[in-house]
């Protein structure tokens, strides 16, 4: 069995369950809130949950990126991120700055924001016409 929260998210509502319960006037400590909150989702304990938490990918919302897209070396930030199957993420990054993504020296066509889907790996799907990936990002 796996949630579908990494350790953060649930580290994050056993704050905020803390807290809730302290402004009505019943305190309890940092480990108490994380075994509410594991039983909240239907396990036995904390180190269960701890266990069977999900692994998100270095590339979930709002987390930095860095890689290749056609080709041209980026930066930037993952503004949108889900499942899209087992190992599969489907990404909108938005670049720091828009790359270059025509080969060309007529014209250009900058890019800021890509839709992409990826590998666990962060390998795109989708390949240029010569065979390479469209998007790569580089191990966190």
């Amino acid at each position: 069995m796996a949630l579908n929260h990494d350790v953060k998210s649930l580290k994050s509502q056993a704050k905020n369950l803390r807290a809730a319960l302290e402004r009505g006037g019943r305190p309890i400590s940092h480990s108490e809130a994380l075994e509410l909150v594991a039983q909240s989702h239907g396990l036995r304990d904390w180190n269960t949950a701890n266990a069977v938490a999900v692994e998100l990918a270095p590339w979930s919302f709002g987390g930095t990126v860095r890689g290749r897209y056609l080709g041209q070396t980026f930066t930037g930030r993952v503004i949108a991120a889900r499942e899209r199957g087992r190992g599969y993420h489907a990404l909108t990054i938005d670049f720091d700055k828009a790359v270059d993504v025509s080969r060309s020296e007529l014209f250009s066509a900058s890019r800021k924001r890509i839709n992409a889907t990826v590998n666990a790996a962060g390998v795109s799907l989708s390949k240029t016409s010569d065979g390479q990936p469209h998007l790569v990002l580089d191990a966190a």
